[in-house]
């Protein structure tokens, strides 16, 4: 039989979907390499965050200052469960997903009634509440945080005490993460969200609930951010009031905004730049706000689409 040949379309939906992806996964291998493992597996944990924050933003329009919530929350209570309760780490992070979902479908219910600079401030509000029970409650262990979390071993034969098998399940997590935030984007239940996000009265008028998709795409969110704050109490071996804060919630905005909101990729490049920047710039104390700001200055007048945004049309590809 003979093939039939893909049609132009589909053949540039193919190539912008697959050379983005396997560069993704040239950088997941030789990054260790190249850099400090331990940096990079933080780097990917702030990664997801910052792409179940553009799930959120990018592609429904809602802008959230608090969801940091679910980053923190979850890191606390998936280091409490390795630490306290002795589970697995794939059952802790599970658990940490789970209350980050539970905390999402809670405050969204609540946000959402509510639009544009409203909504966000009611995510300040929630997230100020949240941070306020981790500093008192007894299990977080206030400012001390929850130190000397196990690694352990994942689904009973992966030592996650181990440099290697724990950068291969960190990497493994990222990219289910992201895995589905790309097959949500891009399915009907994404098309739906992105008319929202272009005119929502229109997508009311056409018989769709509105309010149900915004609330089941917040939750979604929530829970993603939980499974990257889960994944990095793991990896850290600690969970702390850094993780809930409310500049937690800038950084990861400025991450979206700096990569390309409303791209697949550009919360991960985002990411990268923001992380690497604080790591590498730490020499210069106290100038490192001041340098991150000029940056960001430049970069935001320079790149008005973000870093992958401007790429992506300069070449017209979709990324």
């Amino acid at each position: 039989m003979t093939a039939v040949p893909l049609a132009p379309n589909a053949q540039h939906e193919l190539r912008d979907a697959a050379v983005p992806f396997a560069l993704l996964l040239i950088f997941l291998v030789v990054a260790p390499f190249v850099a400090y493992p331990f940096f990079v597996m933080q780097m990917l944990c702030i990664a997801l965050f910052a792409c179940a924050f553009n799930l959120l933003i990018g592609y429904v329009g809602l802008l959230s200052f608090g969801h940091a919530m679910f980053l923190g929350m979850a890191s606390y209570v998936s280091a409490h469960a390795a630490k306290v309760w002795g589970l697995d780490p794939e059952l802790s992070i599970l658990c940490g997903v789970a209350v980050s979902a539970g905390l999402g479908l809670v405050s969204g219910a609540l946000a959402i009634r509510s639009q544009g600079i409203y909504f966000a401030m009611i995510t300040v509000a929630l997230s100020q509440m949240v941070s306020f029970f981790c500093v008192e409650a007894p299990f977080t262990h206030g400012e001390d945080g929850i130190q000397s979390v196990p690694q352990g071993m994942a689904f009973g034969f992966v030592d996650l005490s181990k440099t290697a098998p724990l950068y291969v399940f960190v990497a493994a997590v990222f990219l289910l993460g992201f895995f589905i935030v790309y097959r949500t984007v891009n399915s009907p239940f994404g098309e739906i969200l992105k008319a929202i996000r272009e005119n929502e009265p229109r997508t009311i008028s056409l018989g769709y609930r509105v309010q149900r998709y915004k609330l089941m795409a917040f939750v979604l969110s929530a829970a993603l951010a939980g499974l990257a704050g889960a994944t990095k109490a793991i990896v850290a071996q600690n969970a702390s009031l850094s993780d809930v804060s409310f500049g937690m919630s800038g950084e990861v905005v400025l991450m979206t905004l700096l990569g390309g909101m409303g791209t697949l990729y550009g919360p991960v490049v985002g990411a990268v730049v923001v992380v690497a920047m604080q790591n590498y710039l730490a020499g210069f104390g106290e100038w490192v706000t001041v340098i991150q700001g000029a940056i960001f200055v430049a970069c935001v007048l320079l790149f008005r689409r973000g870093i992958v945004g401007e790429i992506g049309k300069a070449i017209g590809w979709s990324l």
